[in-house]
């Protein structure tokens, strides 16, 4: 009788014991399956969202700002504008820029004079894809500037910039009177039209990606006769 109420026992305690881990067993599985779904997963996403930010602002950097100096009118990104231009004391004024009397004066100061012209179907000029249009020259010392109100809400834009004074350098700081060496170290992805250097005048043409801005300069005895920047209209 004792032997059997000790196997008894035994029996009951094994079975409560079995009871005991398996309730054990599960609550630890249950606690790692709820961690990964409601805190690592988020915090995951969080993080990458922020290094995704981080690399299209640090991408949107470009190599060539260091050697443009900061204009009054911002280029939103386009490099291939901020490379069509000159510099006046510390003002960048650049090809398609939106500018007016007031803007113009305040850049460069009072113009030698200003002229203006409204295209029209009679003017001769046979221009009829700018009938309508009205283009101004600002004429100064060595510098003559042209605006034309095509721009949206009949802003005017630069669409043509002629130098023939040293003291209106491009970004890449060339001016009128350097010499072809200097000029092709700092365009080297310009042409010079003739194919060759030679004693004869020719146009070293620095015309990036989309052929409607150019920037050209005129060379005699192998030095930077004068500069011409410009954008075609249609």
């Amino acid at each position: 009788m004792k032997v059997f109420r000790k196997m008894a026992i035994m029996a009951i305690s094994f079975v409560f014991c079995g009871m005991v881990l398996g309730g054990c067993g599960k609550s630890p599985g249950k606690a790692l399956t709820d961690t990964p779904t409601d805190t690592p997963t988020n915090s995951a996403g969080e993080t990458q969202a922020g290094t995704s930010a981080e690399t299209v602002e640090d991408s949107s950097t470009d190599d060539s700002e260091e050697i443009i100096k900061e204009g009054t009118v911002e280029k939103s990104g386009n490099v291939v504008l901020k490379q069509l231009a000159f510099v006046y004391k510390e003002n960048t004024i650049a090809i398609s820029d939106i500018a007016d009397d007031q803007k113009i004066e305040s850049m460069l100061g009072k113009a030698d004079e200003i002229k203006s012209h409204t295209y029209s179907e009679d003017d001769g000029l046979n221009m009829d894809q700018l009938n309508g249009l009205t283009e101004k020259q600002y004429q100064y010392p060595g510098l003559v500037i042209k605006t034309i109100d095509a721009a949206e809400d009949k802003k005017s834009f630069i669409f043509r910039i002629e130098i023939t004074d040293p003291q209106y350098p491009t970004v890449r700081n060339i001016k009128v009177g350097d010499s072809f060496e200097k000029l092709k170290e700092a365009y080297p992805e310009g042409n010079l039209m003739g194919g060759e250097l030679s004693d004869q005048e020719d146009d070293f043409r620095y015309e990036p990606v989309n052929y409607v801005d150019v920037m050209s300069f005129h060379i005699k005895d192998k030095k930077v006769e004068s500069i011409l920047i410009y954008s075609l209209i249609d």
